[in-house]
């Protein structure tokens, strides 16, 4: 199908802001960027607390951004979700909206975490943060008020890539234990060259040469041989995850090797629901305000997790 009207109406505006694609600026000046999405996002869903506290982490402090939602106050099940942004970009901030959505659709508390950002902290510091930050919340579950055995990891694109990385290092490294991964159109692969990365190479806001700009900041001279959780594809195994989700999006460079995931998940005799969000791009988890045809993956994230949690 062609690219969705509500879409089509985001990209025309960034078009004629005329901004510099990401390849082609200063890595300063991408992070501002991201505040323009909270533009494209609806007003905050009302919590039953938000606090910003930091947790230890393998180089100093994790700032979190902890989301009760509202209801019955009992033991909660509790989502670790990582932001996206190619590793370089992306805060707590430009994901508080869609966190506290994500918080009130499954009842769960989400704790959001800010790692370290490349180039400043390259591979492996961002998948570390992020596993460590898990491992922390299965740990303290009592102190937070969540059930250690309804625990699962979230994220969007290179979240997403953290969130599949730490489900297959608590795999390998004996925890700690996951329940469930929703992965919204992840990277999983260090490949420039499928269908999608050709057809939608520009564009559609994420271009197959910003990737290439993020995997660069991201990896510096280490060769990808060297990162052995920076593609999840490549695992030698997939078999022993947890249940997962895997959204994708139809413009997006990065649908293949998400749905190729997902496919290899399943072969691995992994319970995986899959689905393709037809006409629309990458980054819609961060425009529920412009882009409503993307609001039903919260309604079928909250359903894998409560299917799994039941």
């Amino acid at each position: 199908m062609p690219v969705h009207p509500e879409v089509q109406l985001v990209l025309s505006a960034m078009a004629e802001a005329n901004q510099p694609p990401l390849s082609e600026t200063t890595v300063p000046a991408a992070r501002a960027t991201t505040e323009g999405f909270v533009d494209l996002q609806g007003e905050p869903t009302e919590m039953a607390a938000v606090v910003t506290r930091a947790l230890p982490g393998p180089a100093g402090e994790i700032p979190v951004r902890v989301y009760t939602p509202t209801g019955d106050l009992g033991t909660r099940p509790v989502v670790v979700f990582f932001h996206g942004g190619g590793w370089v970009i992306g805060d707590l901030e430009v994901v508080d909206r869609p966190c506290r959505v994500l918080a009130a659709a499954t009842g769960a508390v989400v704790v959001s975490v800010d790692y370290r950002l490349a180039p400043e902290h390259r591979y492996p510091a961002p998948f570390e943060d992020c596993y460590a930050a898990t491992e922390w919340v299965a740990e303290h579950a009592d102190e937070l008020g969540v059930n250690p055995a309804k625990l699962a990891v979230a994220g969007d694109s290179a979240g997403g890539n953290l969130a599949a990385a730490v489900a297959l290092a608590a795999r390998d490294r004996g925890g700690p234990a996951i329940s469930a991964q929703l992965l919204i159109y992840p990277v999983t692969d260090f490949d420039f060259t499928t269908a999608s990365y050709t057809d939608n190479a520009e564009g559609y806001l994420l271009t197959r040469d910003s990737m290439r700009w993020f995997w660069a900041h991201y990896l510096g001279e280490l060769d990808i041989g060297q990162a052995p959780y920076a593609c999840p594809a490549r695992a030698e195994s997939l078999a022993g995850l947890p249940p997962a989700y895997v959204a994708t999006a139809e413009f997006d460079p990065l649908r293949d090797q998400g749905e190729a995931y997902a496919e290899a998940m399943n072969r691995a005799g992994v319970a995986v629901s899959a689905k393709r969000f037809a006409g629309l791009i990458h980054g819609f988890f961060w425009m529920d305000k412009a882009v409503p045809a993307g609001r039903p993956i919260v309604k079928e994230m909250a359903a894998l997790l409560h299917q799994v949690w039941a």
